[in-house]
């Protein structure tokens, strides 16, 4: 493996980089013909202030609808997997199931991309940079859109060769293909919803994209039904439903930013890529989308081993992902949280509240995901038969939702550090220990422990060693970064 530099890859927020930093990024901005960044920031009438006021009941706020939005887009997406089980048959439901961790790879790449745009939008707001602002919109909706097509042109090439690396089951395999091949049809729209969607949280707006899910939601489970029920198509019924309701959500997202206040007002003619935004944004997002991708290949190696027990624990373990999905959610929405909040505050140069910020989501996630988790353990054995009604399918659904499931919370130990180490504009550090601490520790576990007992609870168990590998290397990071960082009161430059 390649060493990476850590050094040279973080954002220069150090705050002991203080004239030099001003003097740079001054002649950075005289490149723009428009750079002038002094006009007042008009806030949105849609707009929290993270700057004054209870961070606990702001963050709760701030991370509840989001988290509410990540569940109900799982239940929505939970439907492509219970009408495939129920109305098209177990190898369905293992042909959906079984691109899981494919799918997952490809998303959370550009799910960690848009990490970018949200620290950046996050950190102009707290200098008060309106132009900075508006050049980021517009450049994250291009960038968003040139990758999109480039993925939905790539991914018509290696849906087969990808799901036939990790095993997938020569039974279930063509469905498979074909219901991958749809979903990429639709890359362009979920790409573009995410980044349009950071662009939202930076301000502190949770709520809209919530309406966003639940109307697009409420479709796919209606085409759902439609296309697999009423028109006998399968697992092309499912896909097509996914891609119609991606880009209903999508149309949503471009027409509240159409519509928005002051500096976050997408401008169709002046959508274009600036080369120094861009360059912000992947310097933040980057690091976290190779972590992403790369946690995601781990997973696709960890699907690899789930197939080896055959097509009902490929079933069995898409159930269960399910909920894990659920109490995972929460972790995730207190993590974007903590980026969000000690971004703006990190920007404004208000760095005991970045502290207390940190604590803070680290509590309410944690606490909220234990609670959840062991709610949904309690009603498993019905909660799976929405799903399916198969004994052996249901069996391993119950399996992984006791090793996995029910100890999520532990996952807040370095989602929330890390998030808080990106806010900080630290984005390659986390990015580092996660990449050794949970994928490389998971990939030697498979080929170690996995291959000389080879069970699915022992497969299962290299979710909890990683998990507790990770975190507390990345508590680590975070204390002695932040002591250095956070010394003393002075604005941030990005």
């Amino acid at each position: 493996m390649k060493k990476i530099d850590i050094k040279e890859s973080s954002i220069e927020t150090d705050n002991t980089k203080t004239a030099d930093t001003r003097d740079d990024y001054k002649k950075e901005e005289k490149s723009y013909e428009n750079g002038d960044d002094t006009q007042e920031y008009k806030k949105s009438s849609h707009e929290m202030d993270m700057l004054s006021g209870s961070l606990a009941l702001k963050m709760l706020i701030f991370a509840m609808p989001l988290a509410a939005s990540s569940i109900l887009q799982q239940l929505f997406n939970s439907a492509d997997v219970a009408v495939a089980g129920r109305f098209a048959g177990s190898d369905a439901l293992a042909a959906v199931g079984s691109n899981a961790a494919v799918v997952a790879l490809f998303v959370n790449v550009f799910v960690g991309l848009s990490v970018g745009v949200n620290v950046l939008v996050a950190h102009y707001i707290g200098q008060n940079r309106k132009d900075s602002i508006s050049r980021c919109v517009h450049t994250s909706v291009m960038f968003a859109l040139v990758c999109g097509i480039v993925m939905l042109v790539v991914g018509m090439f290696v849906a087969r060769p990808i799901l036939e690396a990790i095993d997938t089951p020569d039974r279930v395999l063509d469905q498979a293909v074909l219901y991958l091949r749809i979903y990429f049809v639709g890359m362009p729209f979920i790409i573009l919803y995410n980044f349009g969607a950071a662009v939202l949280r930076a301000i502190g707006d949770t709520r809209r994209p919530l309406y966003c899910l639940i109307v697009s939601g409420v479709l796919n489970v209606v085409l759902n039904l439609f296309f697999v029920c009423v028109c006998k198509m399968g697992v092309a019924g499912v896909g097509m439903a996914t891609v119609i309701s991606n880009i209903v959500s999508t149309g949503i997202v471009v027409y509240i930013l159409m519509h928005e206040e002051g500096p976050l007002r997408l401008d169709i003619k002046n959508i274009r890529i600036d080369k120094v935004c861009l360059g912000k944004i992947l310097r933040i997002g980057a690091p976290s989308a190779i972590q992403t991708a790369v946690f995601s290949l781990s997973n696709v190696l960890i699907q690899g081993g789930i197939n080896s027990f055959g097509p009902d624990a490929i079933a069995g373990s898409s159930t269960g992902l399910n909920f894990e999905y659920f109490a995972y959610f929460v972790i995730s929405a207190y993590a974007q949280a903590a980026v969000t909040f000690v971004s703006q505050n990190y920007g404004a140069g208000q760095n005991e509240r970045c502290r207390k910020a940190l604590r803070i989501a680290m509590l309410e996630g944690m606490v909220i995901t234990a609670i959840f988790s062991a709610v949904m353990m309690l009603g498993s054995g019905t909660l799976v038969k929405f799903y399916t009604k198969d004994t052996e399918v249901i069996k391993y659904a119950l399996i992984r939702m006791k090793h996995v499931m029910l100890l999520e919370a532990m996952t807040g130990t370095y989602e929330m550090t890390a998030a808080a180490l990106r806010g900080l504009g630290r984005s390659m550090l986390p990015a580092v220990i996660t990449v050794i601490g949970s994928v490389v520790f998971r990939i030697i576990w498979i080929y170690t422990v996995f291959a000389r007992y080879h069970s699915y609870g022992m497969l299962l168990n290299v979710y909890i060693v990683s998990w507790i590998i990770t975190g507390t290397a990345m508590i680590t990071a975070y204390i002695l970064i932040s002591r250095k960082l956070l010394r003393k009161p002075q604005m941030a430059a990005v």
